[in-house]
């Protein structure tokens, strides 16, 4: 049964077997893993593993994952390594890139060389670019468009987004500076004809802008065609244009990766789950914006999960922003305020609202206020002679 499900698993490690030559019915695993392991080894650039060795680079590791890296002929390990040492990375380091990102080998030094003089205008010295590269291998060594990239880093630059901002962007959203830098252009554009047309100041424009960016870069892979349709859709829906301009400063580019379907959806699972009105609605969405973008599957199970700790929905309707917790995150607060005798059905949902932060901040004042003595002024006091 157990070769059965191996063989179904790793159909293509080990086809080469239906090749060979009849075997006993019974032949160890252990031995067939190895004829396959073998079998690579020998296709292996000598050079590039023994080179790899010598840097204590574990070949194990690279095998594992990108093992294909290993049979190309024209490599460049020890090329690599110099400008990763150029950098002052240690030999832990480099071993630790290597392993992690195999790749970096097949890169040309030229491109590579480019490439760190293009993430060297966002650091402010080689040991910042260094820690970025040990922290983000793949996105160093992801090497293709860099003109492109070069350019939609300048236009980042003359918009006001700080290096350190940029510089997460390139390790974590690479994909928009890929993009050709007039398309970046235009969905900044679009974004701010979008924010003024809602009734946005030129003066909190920007500050909005460099937010958004800095918060959800994604939104320059969106089509204009997408911004529009979900404005459209909200306005459709009876929401102002002030109103709207305070969803956008909540929810800054998030709701614009919202679609029009999703919305509804959204927006006809909370209508019926709190019985209320379309004003009403509206004012629960303005207090609670998770009301637009998180799914009706989300919705209900946080909802669900609420109802099963004794909070009522008119509670939750008090205090939607509960709705931004997952349910274990609610079980957890709920078990804390309940060591302190609190409890959370019988009151307010304030205490258990609120970032992780803002929580321990509000629980500390409870469990202060508990272990606080009563002290009465008028009482007499009991003295020893």
């Amino acid at each position: 049964m157990l070769w059965k499900l191996l063989m179904r698993s790793q159909p293509c490690r080990l086809c080469s077997f239906r090749k060979m030559p009849s075997t006993p019915k019974y032949r160890p695993l252990v031995a067939c893993f190895t004829y396959t392991t073998d079998r690579l080894s020998s296709k292996e650039n000598t050079r590039t593993v023994e080179t790899l060795y010598k840097f204590s680079v574990d070949i194990r590791k690279i095998r594992r994952s990108k093992g294909w890296v290993l049979l190309e002929d024209e490599t460049y390990v020890e090329e690599i390594v110099n400008i990763l040492q150029e950098l002052g990375a240690d030999e832990t380091a480099v071993a630790s890139i290597l392993e992690r990102c195999p790749e970096a080998i097949v890169c040309s030094p030229t491109a590579v060389n480019t490439q760190r003089k293009l993430w060297q205008l966002v650091c402010k010295n080689e040991e910042e670019l260094i820690k970025l590269i040990e922290q983000f291998p793949e996105s160093f060594f992801t090497i293709k468009d860099q003109e492109n990239q070069k350019l939609n880093v300048l236009f980042f630059q003359e918009l006001g987004l700080k290096n350190v901002v940029i510089s997460r962007l390139l390790t974590t959203a690479s994909n928009t500076f890929h993009n050709p830098v007039e398309k970046n252009k235009q969905m900044i554009r679009i974004l701010q004809e979008s924010y003024l047309a809602v009734g946005g100041s030129e003066a909190n424009m920007k500050v909005w802008l460099l937010k958004l960016l800095s918060q959800n870069p994604f939104i320059l892979l969106n089509s204009p065609t997408a911004i529009k349709e979900t404005l459209e859709f909200l306005q459709e829906q009876g929401f102002t244009d002030f109103e709207i301009l305070q969803l956008l400063s909540k929810l800054k580019g998030f709701l614009f990766q919202l679609c029009p379907r999703g919305i509804q959806n959204s927006i006809s699972f909370s209508k019926n789950a709190f019985k209320c009105t379309d004003h009403d609605l509206k004012e629960l969405v303005l207090k609670c914006p998770a009301l637009l973008y998180h799914s009706v599957p989300v919705l209900e199970e946080r909802m669900q999960g609420l109802l099963k700790e004794g909070i009522s929905i008119a509670q939750i309707k008090e205090t939607p922003m509960v709705l931004e917790l997952t349910p274990q995150i609610v079980q957890y607060r709920i078990r804390k305020l309940n060591s302190l005798g609190y409890r959370i059905k019988d009151g307010h949902l304030a205490n258990l609202n609120g970032s992780k932060k803002e929580f321990e901040a509000n629980f500390g004042k409870i469990q202060a206020k508990k272990a606080r003595p009563l002290f009465n002024p008028v009482a007499p006091l009991n003295v020893e002679e």
